[in-house]
């Protein structure tokens, strides 16, 4: 697969391991390409490997960093006051996401939003007929709880607990995988550990 992309000049910059089963694996792959190359040049050079199939491509802007978690968590208890913003910043980021948001547990079926990323939707509160948030698992954005963009542009919704409240998590037509699930579920749980631990230092 490496030798077909850089066949067409893409130079890989990340390849993080999402999922593997018997046979089987989904990786995610972050690439650069020359100027003059298309997208679907990528799509075009791995139909040429045996086996290999794109789910999606789209673009990636941002920092390709090894480190992301710890990164996070190093954040978070450095700036203990901005803990829920940083929170969802980095989540987006290293989950692949459109944005990401705090809510708070609700009352009456309702959820306030405690914070955002930076490119979070403009919500204050949300409906949640879902809950509760754990498992961490996938959302589907229809059936009224959610502003009805999210269900028209596609976008994949992941849920995973924080504390009493949950951290939402939003990215564009990019399925969840469990093996994701999982890695959200534990690294809301450790961040939210480091954050009470930082606000009570």
């Amino acid at each position: 697969m490496a030798t077909a992309l850089g066949g067409v000049g893409a130079d890989i910059l990340s390849l993080d391991v999402i999922e593997r089963g018997p046979g089987t694996a989904t990786d995610d792959l972050v690439v650069e390409l020359p100027p003059d190359k298309l997208a679907d040049t990528l799509v075009s050079a791995a139909a040429t490997v045996e086996g290999v199939k794109v789910e999606s491509i789209r673009p990636y802007a941002g920092q390709i960093d090894p480190h992301r978690e710890l990164e996070l968590l190093d954040s978070l208890a450095a700036r203990p006051d901005e803990s829920l913003p940083v929170l969802a910043d980095g989540v987006a980021r290293i989950f692949r996401g459109g944005w990401a948001l705090v809510l708070d547990e609700p009352v009456d079926g309702i959820s306030a939003v405690l914070a955002g990323g930076s490119s979070a939707p403009q919500v204050t509160t949300i409906s949640v007929p879902w809950w509760p948030a754990k498992p961490a698992r996938v959302l589907e954005a229809a059936g009224g709880w959610a502003p009805a963009d999210w269900d028209r542009l596609g976008t994949e919704l992941a849920v995973a607990p924080l504390g009493q409240g949950a951290l939402l998590v939003g990215r564009p037509a990019l399925r969840w995988l469990p093996s994701e699930l999982v890695r959200l579920q534990h690294l809301a749980a450790i961040a939210w550990s480091v954050t009470a631990a930082a606000a009570s230092a």
